[in-house]
């Protein structure tokens, strides 16, 4: 099995060494030449909207999957009509429009924040000045990790933040007020079986998620399985998707949807009896799915801007090094460190140790 995979960061360097012992071959796709995936497989510099590269990508694989959902869906869907594209280019689509994002989960009945399209800086100035609550201003497309977002209260200066926006179409919603931040990592694979990871709570710093806590046995569990399984129903997904929610006293609300592995999943390398990296692979070549289980007490910590000491790091019982070999530069997600633990207290105690080492 060849499998192509469009975007070689982090995230399809994990992809490719998952599939490696599976003897999985892999061509990787990338406008970036420095790349940090691109030594995985055969790999193909060039723009994501390039016709004859992509198409020289198609003749070279049996199956396509996405790294990153900011793919031009144009390219998506004209790769789809000669091999498998998985997720399916429409989820990717409506992943990339939080309008669309936002219409889905309200069609499927899955709660989340009231909103207000807005195209232009009357509408957005009509509606944020006559709101008498807080509000997030988000652009609709190419935001993440905080970026595109603006928050607004009373005094907020609506043209200043019409500006930092850069005047595009957004959507304005309600501000939410919540316990904490959880996702659930879920798994659909090309015959309709789907596996779903314990949830996580996320806490994140200066809009990057920063740790991820697995939390085993967790009371909203089903709940967040229930909403996962509707929109994997709903658009015949194949592929690991992510949901994040706000835990609003015990009730979930939806904040968005990644169609794709995801960051707050890399625990699971160490910390599940399959990785999210192994399953999206099962789910996209068809074969069985593995298990999902926890095999006991973990934690996820990112690492951005500079990569702490590696000796200091891998001197602490449990601590599970992850360098992605990219040039450090402030803001840039360079690696991450998974901790496993026996049971909780020794988790407790093996965190106070690694942050110590990362200042957190």
């Amino acid at each position: 099995m060849k499998v192509g995979i469009l975007g070689a960061g982090q995230l399809g360097r994990m992809l490719a060494l998952a599939g490696i012992p599976m003897n999985m071959e892999f061509v990787l796709f990338d406008p970036a030449a420095d790349a940090c995936g691109r030594h995985l497989g055969e790999f193909i510099n060039a723009s994501f909207d390039d016709e004859a590269s992509l198409q020289m990508f198609a003749d070279k694989v049996d199956v396509i999957t996405v790294e990153f959902e900011h793919i031009p869906v144009k390219s998506l869907e004209w790769l789809n009509k000669s091999v498998p594209v998985y997720p399916p280019p429409a989820i990717v689509a409506a992943a990339q429009d939080r309008l669309l994002e936002k219409q889905l989960f309200t069609r499927l009945e899955i709660p989340n924040a009231s909103y207000q399209a807005v195209d232009n800086e009357q509408q957005f100035l009509d509606y944020c000045s006559g709101a008498k609550r807080s509000l997030v201003a988000k652009s609709r497309h190419a935001g993440y990790d905080g970026k595109g977002q603006a928050r607004i209260h009373a005094g907020t200066d609506l043209h200043s933040a019409w500006k930092e926006l850069a005047g595009v179409p957004m959507i304005v919603e309600d501000m939410v007020a919540f316990d904490r931040e959880v996702s659930v990592v879920a798994v659909r694979n090309t015959q309709g079986d789907t596996a779903f990871y314990p949830l996580s709570q996320n806490r994140h710093a200066n809009g990057i998620l920063d740790v991820t806590d697995v939390s085993l046995n967790d009371p909203l569990m089903t709940q967040a399985e229930d909403y996962a399984q509707r929109i994997m129903d709903e658009l015949n997904y194949v592929g690991v998707l992510t949901v994040e929610f706000f835990d609003c006293g015990g009730e979930l609300m939806a904040n968005e949807m990644a169609p794709r592995v995801h960051n707050s999943g890399h625990w699971t390398i160490e910390g599940a009896e399959t990785s999210q990296f192994e399953n999206h692979l099962r789910a996209i070549c068809g074969l069985p799915l593995g298990s999902t289980q926890s095999t006991g007490p973990s934690m996820m910590f990112n690492v951005v801007g500079e990569m702490p000491a590696r000796e200091s790091v891998l001197a602490i019982p449990g601590a599970h090094w992850h360098d992605y070999g990219k040039q450090p530069r402030q803001g840039r997600k360079l690696g991450h460190i998974t901790l496993t633990a026996e049971n909780s207290q020794q988790l407790q105690e093996r965190q106070t140790l690694l942050q110590a080492v990362l200042h957190k």
